[in-house]
C-alpha cells in the first residue's frame, strides 16, 4: 500500500469518528526538478515536493469544505474537523450532493500517463545551456531570457461516501527558451517550447533553441496597419484560445448564473455547420486526458458541438443539479478536447486561401467580456497578401465580437497543436475590425 493510500485509509477513519456519512475526499503529492539557464549561467535550480488534502463533508444539504499540505494524522483530524464545523454553520444548498453512485469510475481504465524522467541537477543545466547556446549563435539574435528544462511527476487519489477510491498517476515534462533579437533599434521577443508525458517524445534541445530564434527573427521589421476590416488566421497556437471562450460560454456554471454570452443555447447554432467539438478523455499517452472528474464521475467521449449545433453544456454534478440536467463528468473541465478540421492543410495553405489579411502569432491583454462576448486585444503577426507573408505587424489591436467570430469561422485547419489541452489547427475568421 502507498503512502497516500495509507493517508486516505486513515482519513476515512477518521470520517467515522466525525460520523460522516456523506464526504469526498483528494489526495494529492507531486515532484520534480526545474532549472533556469541564462547567458550560460544558472539562474535558479529547484526542487519541488508537495503533498496536499481536501475534504467536503455533507451534512444534509449543507457542505464544508477544509484543506492541508500536511498528510498527517493530526493535521488530518484537523481538517476533517475544520470541514465538519464549517458545514455546521453553513447555509444549505439544495443543489449540493454526490452524483449517483452507478457514475462512479469503479473500473477506471489506465490511460498511460506515467513516465518518470530520471533527470539528475546538472544533466538539466547542460540541456537548457545547449538549448540556449544554439539559439544565441543564430543571427539578429542579441539577448536571452533564459531556457528552462521541468520535469513532474505526480499521484492523487480520489474517494468519497459511494464507495469509490481511485488513482490516477501522470508525469509532464517540458522545455522551453526565451530570446530577444534586434535590428538597428527595433528589439523583439519570442519564445518555443515542447512539452511531453515521456521526455522521449520532447523536441530536442537543438530543435527548440532554433525555433525560438527564427520566431524571434520573423518578429523583426514589423509595421503597425491603419484601421481596416480584413479576414484574421489565428495560428494553432492560438486557436484553442478562441475554443476556450466557447467551451467557456458552455460551462453549467455560466449557463445557470446567465453570465454568458450564449445564454439557453442548446440546439442553437454556434459554429459553421462544416465544424465539430468532441472531448476525447479516454485517448492513452494524451496531454489532457484524465478517467475521470473532480465528482469521481468516469469520464466518456462525447461531442458539445456537432455540426455546429450546440449538444450539450459542460457540467459538473453541481451544475447538473443547478439546470435539472445529468451531469457530463466536467468537474474541474474539459479534458483533451478536439476542434474537428474543415481544412485540410496547415497555415502555409490557409494563407493562400486567405489571400489577402492578417496572421495573428501573438495576443496581448485580457479584453474579453465572457457575459457579452466583446473582444479587443493587442497582436502581432504577419500581413499577407496575394498568399504571401508580406511583413511582420505590431502595433495592433483585433477586435470583434465573440459569438460573430465563432459563426465566422470558414476554415480550421488540420495542424492541430498537441501541447494544448484544447486542439485545434489554425482558425480562419472571415472578418474582423484592425486597430492601429
Amino acid at each position: 500500500m502507498s503512502s497516500l493510500e495509507k493517508s486516505a485509509q486513515l482519513a476515512l477513519e477518521l470520517l467515522k469518528k466525525y460520523k460522516v456519512k456523506d464526504y469526498e475526499i483528494s489526495l494529492g503529492s507531486s515532484s520534480g526538478i526545474s532549472t533556469v539557464v541564462r547567458l550560460g549561467a544558472v539562474e535558479t535550480l529547484q526542487y519541488h515536493l508537495d503533498k496536499s488534502f481536501d475534504v467536503n463533508v455533507y451534512f444534509g444539504q449543507k457542505k464544508g469544505h477544509a484543506s492541508s499540505v500536511d498528510l498527517g494524522k493530526n493535521s488530518l483530524d484537523k481538517t476533517i474537523a475544520s470541514a465538519c464545523l464549517i458545514a455546521k454553520y453553513t447555509q444549505p444548498d439544495p443543489f449540493n450532493g454526490l452524483a449517483a453512485k452507478a457514475l462512479m469510475a469503479f473500473d477506471a481504465p489506465d490511460l498511460d500517463l506515467f513516465y518518470p524522467w530520471d533527470l539528475d541537477a546538472q544533466s538539466s543545466i547542460e540541456i537548457a545551456k545547449e538549448c540556449e547556446a544554439v539559439a544565441l549563435e543564430q543571427a539578429e539574435i542579441d539577448n536571452s531570457e533564459g531556457a528552462q528544462v521541468s520535469t513532474f511527476q505526480a499521484q492523487g487519489l480520489y474517494g468519497n461516501s459511494n464507495g469509490l477510491l481511485a488513482g490516477q498517476g501522470s508525469t509532464l515534462h517540458s522545455l522551453n527558451c526565451s530570446l530577444v533579437s534586434k535590428r538597428g533599434d527595433e528589439m523583439q521577443t519570442a519564445h518555443e517550447y515542447s512539452s511531453a508525458l515521456d521526455a522521449n517524445d520532447l523536441q530536442s534541445a537543438k530543435s527548440v533553441g532554433l525555433e525560438a530564434a527564427k520566431l524571434a527573427q520573423q518578429k523583426l521589421g514589423a509595421r503597425p496597419l491603419s484601421a481596416r476590416k480584413c479576414p484574421v488566421i489565428f495560428t494553432s497556437r492560438l486557436s484553442g484560445g478562441l475554443f476556450s471562450q466557447l467551451l467557456g460560454a458552455l460551462s453549467g456554471g455560466r449557463q445557470y448564473k446567465k453570465s454568458t454570452f450564449l445564454p439557453s443555447c442548446i440546439d442553437q447554432i454556434v459554429l459553421p455547420e462544416s465544424l465539430s467539438v468532441l472531448e476525447n478523455p479516454l485517448a492513452k499517452k494524451t496531454l489532457g486526458v484524465r478517467a475521470f472528474d473532480d465528482d469521481g464521475v468516469l469520464k466518456r467521449r462525447q461531442y458539445f458541438i456537432q455540426n455546429g449545433r450546440v449538444c450539450s453544456y459542460i457540467m459538473g454534478q453541481y451544475d447538473a443539479n443547478q439546470l435539472g440536467l445529468e451531469t457530463t463528468a466536467n468537474a474541474g473541465g474539459v479534458s483533451n478536447v478536439l476542434v474537428e478540421a474543415n481544412f485540410d492543410g496547415g497555415l502555409e495553405a490557409l494563407i493562400k486561401t486567405m489571400e489577402k489579411g492578417l496572421v495573428v502569432t501573438e495576443l496581448m491583454g485580457q479584453g474579453i467580456n465572457s457575459t457579452t462576448g466583446d473582444y479587443s486585444r493587442g497582436a502581432l503577426g504577419f500581413w499577407v497578401e496575394n498568399g504571401e507573408i508580406q511583413h511582420s505587424v505590431s502595433a495592433i489591436t483585433i477586435a470583434g465580437n465573440l459569438k460573430q467570430m465563432l459563426l465566422d469561422i470558414e476554415y480550421v485547419g488540420s495542424d492541430i497543436d498537441r501541447r494544448s489541452n484544447i486542439k485545434a489547427g489554425c482558425v480562419l475568421v472571415k472578418q474582423m475590425t484592425i486597430a492601429g
